[in-house]
C-alpha cells in the first residue's frame, strides 16, 4: 500500500529492547497528554504547572523524534547510530530540567545562568535538528535567520534595527520564557492538537476510517462521475478526523484515484480531484486542521466561534469542486459505477452508524457543554472507547488499544516540533520588536491601500507556505502579516482566517505543493499538469479570502437577512464559477461564454455589504449575465436532445473520448448528476 511506503520510508522501526523504548516513549506521549488535558491531576489534588508539563512534552518529542526519524535516507532504518541516541539523552534533559525545576524557575527567570543558557542552547539546537528530518531546511532557515537576528539586530538599518541581545540572554528566553518555546503555540500542539489526533486513531482502529470512506462510496458512486464525487465527500468527511491534507491524499486517494482512473478520468484530473478535496478537509468544520486550533487561542476566542466563522467559505469551497467534477465527467460521458459495486447506505449506515456517535459527542460538547477544544476532543475519544466495548464489529483489542496510544504519539512528532521552533520566532519578535516593525513596515508599503495589503499578504502566504506544513506557515503569517491587517481595520477573524486559506493552498498551488506531489505519485501523473488542475478546481479558494475580508457577512457576522443573502448568492457564484473553469454546461462552452460566465459568477459572489451599494450591483450584474447564458444554453440542449446523437455525442466527438467499458460513455444520461 502505498500509506505504508510513505511510513517505511520516513519512520525508523527500531528492533529489541530500543523498539520497546520507542513504542513506550510514543504511547507515553498520548497517555501524558490526554491526563493532562483531562486535567485528572486537580482531582488528585496536585498543583502542576502547565509549564512543567510542556517540558515534559518536549523531552518526550525530541526522544521520539531521534529515536523514530533518521538523519537522512542513508541512515540505517534498523539500527539507532550513537549520535542519535546521544541527541535523544540530551532532549531528555532538556526537557526533563523544565519539567522538575520549573517552580523554582518561576522566580529566577530573569536571571541568565550558565545551567539555563547552556541547555538553552542544546534544545534550540536540537529542535533546530528535529525540524530538518520532520519538515526540511525551509523551516530551519527562517528559525535560524530569527534567532541570528536577535543577536546581531544592532548591524541592521532602519525599521529592522533592534538593539541586540547577548546570546546567553537569547538562549535563555527562547527556552524558559513564556513568550517563547513554552508558549501558546507549543501548548497547542501538547494539549488540543493532541486529543484530535487520538481521536482520528481511535475512528481508524475501530473502523470508522472505513465507515466514512464507504458512506461516501455508497452516496455518491453510482452518479455520473461518481468515484470523483466519492473522492470530495470522502476527504471533506476524512478532514473531520484528520486536518492533515497529505494524510487525507494518501489514506483516501489509494481508494478514490484508482477508481476515478478506472472509470475514464485523466490521471492528472484524478490525482487534482484528490489533492483539492483532501486540502479542503483542514478548512472543513467541525475538526479543521491544527492551525483552526492556534487561532482560536492566538484570537483568543472560543474554537466554536471559528466553527462557526470557517462554514460559509468552506461550503462555497466544496460546491465549486463538486460541480466542477461532475461536469467534467459530464463532458467525457463517464458514467457512476455499477450497482453491484456500490455499497447500499442502508446497509453502511446499519453496519457503522456508530461511528458518527463521537461526532455527535464532540459538537454537543463544544457547543453544547461549552467545553474547550481539548476536553471536547477527549470526551469524544472516550465515547468511541466506550462503543468499542459494546460494538462487536469495533471492538479493541489490547494490542490495537497500544497501536492507537503508538501512532497517535508518532502523528503528534511533526505538529510538537513545528509548534516548539514556532515558539522561536515568536520569543525573537517579543524579544526584539520586530513583530511591530515588521507589520508598520507592511502597511508602509501597501500605502495604507488594503486591497494592496491583501495581495502582498496573499502573495507571501504561498511563498512562504511552499514546502511548509499550514501549522508553521500560519504561525509565522499570524505574528507578521496578520496585524498589518487589523492596523488597516480588517477584522481579526476575517484577517486570520485570510492568511489561513493561502497559506493552506500553498499545499496545491505549483511549484512547491506537497499535497499536489502525493496525489501525483499515487495517479500516476505529471506534478506540473496536476498542480494547474488543481489550481483551477480550486479556484474560488483564491477569491473568497478577499471577499470576506470587505464583507464579513460571509463569516455569519451581520443581520440573518444579510448573511442568508450573501450565501445564496455566493452558492450561485460558486457553482457558476466552476462551470465557467471547466468550459462545460449542457455542452462544451466557447470562450466567450466562459469570460461572461466567470465575471457573473464574481459578481454573485461578492456579497452584500461591500463598499456600501457595490454588492447589490455586483449581484444584479451577475445575475444579469448569468441568467440569459443559462437560459440559453437550456433552450439548446433541450432542442438538441431531440436530434439523433443529442449534445453529448457532439460533446464526445469534440474531446476525443469513447466510452470506458463498463464505466462512462456516450450512453450516460446527460442530466444525472
Amino acid at each position: 500500500m502505498a500509506e505504508e511506503r510513505l511510513k517505511v520510508s520516513r519512520y525508523r522501526w527500531l528492533p529489541g529492547p530500543l523498539g520497546t523504548a520507542q513504542r513506550l516513549v510514543l504511547g507515553a506521549i498520548t497517555l501524558l497528554g490526554g491526563l493532562f488535558t483531562l486535567e485528572l491531576y486537580a482531582y488528585l489534588g496536585q498543583a502542576v504547572y502547565r509549564e512543567q508539563y510542556l517540558g515534559l512534552f518536549l523531552a518526550l518529542i525530541l526522544v521520539g523524534v531521534f529515536l523514530s526519524v533518521p538523519a537522512n535516507r542513508r541512515a540505517p532504518p534498523e539500527r539507532l547510530p550513537w549520535y542519535d541516541l546521544l541527541f535523544a539523552i540530551l532532549g531528555l534533559v532538556a526537557g526533563l530540567y523544565v519539567a522538575i525545576q520549573y517552580p523554582a524557575l518561576v522566580y529566577t527567570q530573569a536571571f541568565v545562568t550558565p545551567d539555563k543558557w547552556l541547555l538553552g542552547g542544546i534544545a534550540i539546537l536540537l529542535l533546530l535538528e528535529a525540524t530538518r528530518r520532520v519538515v526540511g531546511w525551509s523551516l530551519v532557515v527562517i528559525v535560524a535567520a530569527f534567532i541570528l537576528y536577535a543577536h546581531f539586530s544592532y548591524l541592521l538599518p532602519g525599521i529592522f534595527y533592534a538593539r541586540g541581545q547577548g546570546w546567553g540572554r537569547v538562549a535563555t528566553y527562547l527556552y524558559l520564557d513564556t513568550n517563547g518555546l513554552l508558549g501558546l503555540v507549543f501548548w497547542v500542539a501538547a494539549a488540543i492538537v493532541l486529543p484530535y489526533v487520538l481521536l482520528g486513531q481511535a475512528l481508524f482502529q475501530t473502523g470508522g476510517g472505513r465507515f466514512f470512506t464507504d458512506l461516501a462510496l455508497a452516496l455518491m458512486g453510482r452518479f455520473r462521475g461518481g468515484p470523483a464525487k466519492m473522492a470530495v465527500v470522502a476527504s471533506s468527511l476524512f478532514g473531520t478526523i484528520s486536518g492533515n491534507a497529505v494524510s487525507n491524499v494518501v489514506s483516501t486517494g489509494i481508494v478514490t484515484i484508482p477508481l476515478m482512473k478506472g472509470q475514464g478520468y485523466r490521471p492528472h484530473v484524478a490525482g487534482a480531484v484528490e489533492a483539492v478535496a483532501s486540502t479542503g478537509g483542514q478548512i472543513m468544520p467541525p475538526v479543521m486542521g491544527a492551525a483552526a486550533f492556534l487561532m482560536a487561542e492566538l484570537l483568543e476566542v472560543p474554537y466554536p466561534s471559528v466553527v462557526i466563522a470557517a462554514v460559509i467559505p468552506a461550503l462555497l469551497y466544496y460546491v465549486t469542486l463538486f460541480v466542477q467534477v461532475d461536469l467534467e465527467a459530464a463532458r467525457h460521458g463517464l458514467r457512476g459505477l455499477a450497482r453491484t459495486e456500490v455499497p447500499r447506505a442502508r446497509d453502511v449506515l446499519r453496519r457503522g452508524w456508530v461511528f458518527l456517535l463521537p461526532l455527535v459527542v464532540l459538537l454537543y460538547a463544544l457547543f453544547g457543554l461549552s467545553f474547550q477544544a481539548g476536553k471536547a476532543g477527549m470526551a469524544a475519544v472516550l465515547a468511541v472507547l466506550l462503543l468499542a466495548l459494546v460494538t462487536p464489529g469495533a471492538r479493541l483489542t489490547w494490542p490495537g488499544l497500544g497501536q492507537i496510544l503508538v501512532e497517535t504519539g508518532r502523528g503528534v512528532l511533526d505538529v510538537g516540533i513545528i509548534t516548539g521552533v514556532a515558539g522561536f520566532v515568536i520569543g525573537v519578535l517579543n524579544l526584539s520588536g520586530l513583530g511591530f516593525a515588521l507589520s508598520l513596515g507592511l502597511v508602509q508599503v501597501g500605502g495604507e491601500s488594503l486591497l494592496l495589503l491583501l495581495l502582498l499578504a496573499a502573495v507571501v502566504s504561498i511563498i512562504l507556505g511552499m514546502g511548509m506544513p499550514t501549522v508553521a506557515v500560519y504561525i509565522l503569517l499570524a505574528v507578521l502579516v496578520a496585524p498589518a491587517l487589523t492596523r488597516l481595520g480588517v477584522d481579526p477573524m476575517a484577517a486570520h482566517l485570510f492568511i489561513f486559506y493561502f497559506g493552506l493552498m500553498s499545499l496545491v498551488t505549483p511549484p512547491v505543493c506537497v499535497a499536489t506531489y502525493a496525489a501525483a505519485a499515487l495517479a500516476g501523473a505529471n506534478m506540473w499538469q496536476t498542480g494547474l488542475e488543481a489550481v483551477r478546481l480550486g479556484i474560488v479558494a483564491y477569491i473568497v479570502p478577499f471577499l470576506f475580508v470587505y464583507a464579513p457577512a460571509l463569516l455569519m457576522k451581520g443581520p440573518p437577512w444579510q448573511v442568508a443573502l450573501a450565501v445564496g448568492t455566493a452558492v450561485a457564484g460558486a457553482g457558476l464559477l466552476g462551470v465557467a473553469m471547466s468550459g462545460f454546461l449542457f455542452r462544451p462552452l466557447p470562450a466567450w461564454k466562459r469570460v461572461a460566465l466567470g465575471a457573473g459568477a464574481v459578481g454573485l459572489l461578492i456579497p452584500v455589504g461591500v463598499g456600501g451599494a457595490l454588492g447589490w450591483i455586483s449581484d444584479l450584474v451577475g445575475v444579469g449575465l448569468v441568467l440569459p447564458l443559462v437560459a440559453l444554453e437550456w433552450l439548446q440542449k433541450t432542442h438538441g436532445a431531440r436530434r439523433p446523437g443529442g449534445w453529448l455525442s457532439e460533446a464526445t466527438r469534440e474531446t476525443g473520448e469513447t466510452a470506458r467499458p463498463g464505466g462512462g460513455g456516450a450512453s450516460a444520461a446527460p442530466g444525472s448528476s
